[in-house]
């Protein structure tokens, strides 16, 4: 028996009898005053993520696309986004490292912290949202949260078997104290709200 399992064995045999229910946590988060999108946009700005702006044309795709077209290395894992890049061609995750963009959509986001959780379902490949230089996320205004207590609750992330939160893009900050983005992840950050479902007049 190794020692691993020899601490079970006496963990088990001297567990309380009966049931034991986890305490109930109170619900310690109130909703921002000027409301969950815009709390959202404020702290991903603040962490050095950017919000890609509708266009004024009515399609909410118009502008991601107008960005992609200038990338020769696009990686998209949102069928109504194409790339140059396939990911069912992909065999190994380090394939991915020639990414230029990738673009992915959140399971949701979160208001307190301007993060965005991705799991193995929206990137299908996991380095996707890490060897890329930028990653372009599709957020659903509807599926923002109020804070990470809330984003602990969803049944998404029990779900998953791999989950990520992610808030804007790498940065670091332990040489001479100075913040440096893009240092070693992706570069940058940007979310467009698009909701799940939505369908452009371009299809």
């Amino acid at each position: 028996m190794s020692s691993r399992d020899d601490i079970l064995a006496r963990l088990r045999a001297n567990r309380p009898q009966g049931r034991h229910d986890l305490p109930v946590v109170p619900d310690f988060t109130k909703p921002p005053a000027e409301g969950l999108e815009q709390k959202f946009r404020a702290m991903l700005e603040l962490a050095g993520g950017k919000i890609l702006e509708p266009d004024g044309s009515g399609d909410l795709l118009a502008p991601l696309r107008a960005r992609l077209a200038a990338s020769p290395a696009v990686c998209s894992a949102v069928p109504d986004v194409q790339g140059q890049i396939d990911l069912s061609t992909v065999a190994l995750p380090r394939d991915l490292a020639g990414v230029d963009i990738a673009v992915v959509r959140a399971a949701f986001a979160v208001a307190e912290t301007g993060s965005i959780l991705v799991s193995e379902e929206e990137l299908h490949i996991n380095a996707l949202g890490y060897l890329a230089q930028h990653l372009i996320v599709l957020v659903d205004p509807a599926q923002i949260v109020t804070g990470i207590q809330h984003a602990y609750m969803q049944p998404h992330f029990h779900s998953a078997r791999y989950a990520c939160f992610q808030t804007g893009p790498s940065a670091t900050a332990d040489i001479e104290g100075v913040l440096i983005r893009g240092a070693q992840g992706v570069r940058s950050l940007t979310v467009a709200f698009v909701p799940r479902g939505y369908v452009s007049p371009a299809a």
